[in-house]
């Protein structure tokens, strides 16, 4: 029953990761953050007695940070794409 476990876990990341081609990279980052966060928070809710509340917890944490460091990372690309064309208009 463990290794069904496993290999579901298994197949559920690589159809997941497999699915991101089309994505934004905010999009890519929230999905990333959510997984890695449902990992974590499934180890952490193990620990604690509850392995799915922590793994819901955790991809919720994980999803919201991985969105709001999507948006800070596109704002930042953003910034920096307007830099290089106020740059060369003062030629």
């Amino acid at each position: 029953m463990k290794s069904i476990n496993s290999l579901l876990i298994v197949l559920v990341f690589i159809v997941t990761l497999g699915g991101c081609a089309g994505m934004t990279d905010t999009q890519q980052r929230t999905v990333t953050g959510s997984l890695i966060g449902a990992g974590a928070g499934g180890i952490i809710g193990a620990i604690a007695g509850n392995a799915g509340m922590g793994a819901a917890i955790g991809a919720g944490v994980g999803a919201t940070g991985g969105f709001l460091y999507g948006k800070h990372k596109d704002a930042e690309q953003e910034a920096y794409q307007r830099g290089v064309a106020e740059g060369r208009q003062s030629r």
